[in-house]
């Protein structure tokens, strides 16, 4: 270093922190990459101080932060943009401080002492006796990821997961620390408990320790009751009411049937990554909102979702209804009390219809397509859960699946004194086989082109396993060129996940919002309602998307590797 009089020092070789590079994830969200948690940590408190323009939704994760735009523009110009943050300032680690009782009695607890070589009272000494930082949240809602002051814990996940680790389980996997939210699968280790509830849709804020929360573990010898209701809301479904008793509906719907599967859903609750919740809501979006726009409702109102037909519902006062989605024969019966009356009569799908008071429709099963969408004037009535009334079935939040004798309130989400004009309705896909045009994921560089070719090249079974968090594919399995797996990353749905046997799954809405496996493609958004019509034994080939100016403007900052100056020079 030379200094000169009167000028200040310069220093060389200073280290500038910026993002690596930025990867497309689809058509609408980007995946910038980091050096390290501190980066990270750095890049999302940016991003959620001060919001780039067309900015939806962040989610940080091990080593990258996804961010979803409200278009394929605003996700070129976020990518762009991301290229040239300052990261460099340090991060102020003065978020809330949450302090968590724990029994340090886990299972694993000597394993722990064996693996770190600190010994069972090390361990508790080292994990109690720094602060954590909360730096991303997944896997359920509550489960927040901690990273420590140091690195005396870091351990293997365990080489056989449980398939139940108790609510309220205090564990370590790698270099992070968490608590279990609820009951559910997982390989972490386990070293003690709490009775602290980490989720909770009563509060206003639901996580007790949210990304930015430093965390102090505090050891109790009090023996503390890890109860499921007390710990977390572990039943599924949390945050629903009780459904109200016939007598207390005054106009509605009375489930008959609920079929194979039925569940409320509207548009959604996106912008929740963060606290570890998918959007959710009705797969097939156009749908819904079709349904809705023929009874006269806002679109977003509340319908019901059902596969696979056999849903019969009975109206408590007049009602008027449509139905849309995956084309079924709609019958209605009269009323018990209509004079011994037996006549059926028919209804035609997308098309506003009267179904009077103890009148009962029934859904045939599907001609083509897979999911059926059935709207009331007013919408669904339930509880708003984070802004939504959809169903996750992934995390358990929304109302739960529909059962007989259930009676679902009209609501008062009917935005016209009119209905709706009878609508033409898409085709949906059938016994042969649905193109879906995908563009390349962030990870398909994973893959070799004999991969790449073998998966446009063939035709994918929906197998029966499929569901609202992803479709499993049956094929050709594909062959990676990379051992190992990824750091955990953002996803979106749309996203094609390859799992080591080689046989992708296509998240839908209630995917995970992370994911460790790399994701080949990705479906435009504009063809994820089609993909959630393709039937369980139906087919899917894949297509790389013409290079449209709609999905270029997203795709061609990011497709191809984007590097800094700072990398190149690595």
């Amino acid at each position: 270093m030379i200094e000169t009089a009167g000028e200040p020092p310069k220093v060389e070789n200073a280290t500038v922190h910026r993002v690596r590079s930025v990867r497309a994830v689809g058509t609408r969200a980007v995946l910038a990459e980091l050096s390290g948690t501190q980066d990270v940590l750095a890049l999302q408190a940016l991003l959620l101080e001060k919001p780039l323009p067309g900015q939806q939704d962040v989610l940080a994760a091990a080593e990258t932060v996804l961010v979803r735009a409200d278009s394929p523009a605003s996700a070129r110009r976020i990518a762009a943009r991301l290229l040239q943050l300052d990261l460099t300032a340090p991060v102020q680690l003065d978020g809330e401080l949450v302090v968590i009782d724990t029994v340090y009695d886990g299972e694993d607890l000597a394993e722990v002492g064996r693996l770190t070589g600190l010994g069972t009272e090390g361990v508790i000494a080292a994990h109690s006796g720094q602060v954590w930082t909360v730096a991303f949240a997944g896997f359920a809602p509550g489960f927040g990821y901690m990273v420590g002051e140091n690195q005396q814990l870091e351990v293997p996940r365990r080489s056989s997961p449980r398939t139940a680790v108790p609510a309220g389980s205090v564990a370590l996997a790698g270099n992070y620390s968490a608590v279990y939210p609820r009951r559910s699968p997982g390989g972490w280790q386990l070293i003690g408990r709490t009775n602290a509830r980490m989720w909770d849709l009563d509060r206003d804020q639901p996580a007790l320790a949210a990304p930015g929360h430093r965390v102090q573990f505090r050891p109790v010898r009090d023996a503390v009751l890890v109860a499921e209701s007390a710990a977390a809301p572990a039943a599924e479904h949390a945050g629903t009411v009780p459904e109200p008793a016939a007598g207390d509906v005054a106009r509605g719907l009375r489930i008959v049937s609920p079929g194979l599967q039925s569940l409320i859903q509207d548009l959604g609750r996106p912008g929740h990554s963060a606290l570890g919740v998918s959007a959710a809501g009705a797969l097939d979006r156009a749908s819904l909102r079709r349904a809705n726009r023929l009874v006269g409702n806002a679109p977003a109102a509340a319908g019901i979702e059902t596969v696979a037909g056999g849903l019969k519902v009975q109206a408590v006062a007049d009602q008027v209804l449509a139905v849309t989605g995956a084309p079924s024969a709609l019958s209605i019966e009269p009323a018990p009390d209509s004079d011994g009356e037996t006549w059926h009569r028919a209804v035609p799908m997308a098309a506003p219809f009267a179904l009077l008071d103890g009148e009962t429709l029934s859904l045939g099963a599907p001609q083509s397509g897979f999911r059926s969408y059935l709207a009331v004037r007013g919408g669904v009535g339930a509880a708003l859960v984070l802004g939504s009334r959809s169903t996750d079935t992934m995390s358990g939040i929304g109302p739960a699946p529909l059962a007989a004798g259930q009676v679902l309130a009209a609501g008062g989400e009917a935005e016209s004194g009119v209905v709706g004009a009878p609508e033409l309705q898409p085709d949906y896909p059938g016994t042969g086989v649905t193109v879906l045009d995908v563009v390349p994921g962030p990870r398909a560089d994973w893959f070799d082109q004999a991969a790449l070719d073998s998966f446009t090249a063939q035709d994918w079974s929906v197998l029966p396993q499929s569901n609202r968090v992803g479709m499993r594919l049956d094929g050709t399995p594909l062959q990676r060129n990379r051992q190992g797996e990824l750091p955990s990353e953002g996803t979106v749905a749309g996203a094609l996940q390859v799992p080591p046997e080689g046989l992708p799954v296509l998240f839908l809405a209630d995917h995970p919002i992370t994911g460790g496996y790399p994701v080949i493609a990705v479906v435009v958004d504009s063809q994820l309602d089609l993909a959630a019509q393709v039937p369980i034994g139906g087919k899917i080939r894949f297509r790389w998307a013409e290079h449209s100016a709609t999905e270029r403007s997203a795709e061609h900052v990011t497709t191809e590797h984007v590097t800094t100056e700072e990398e190149a020079s690595n």
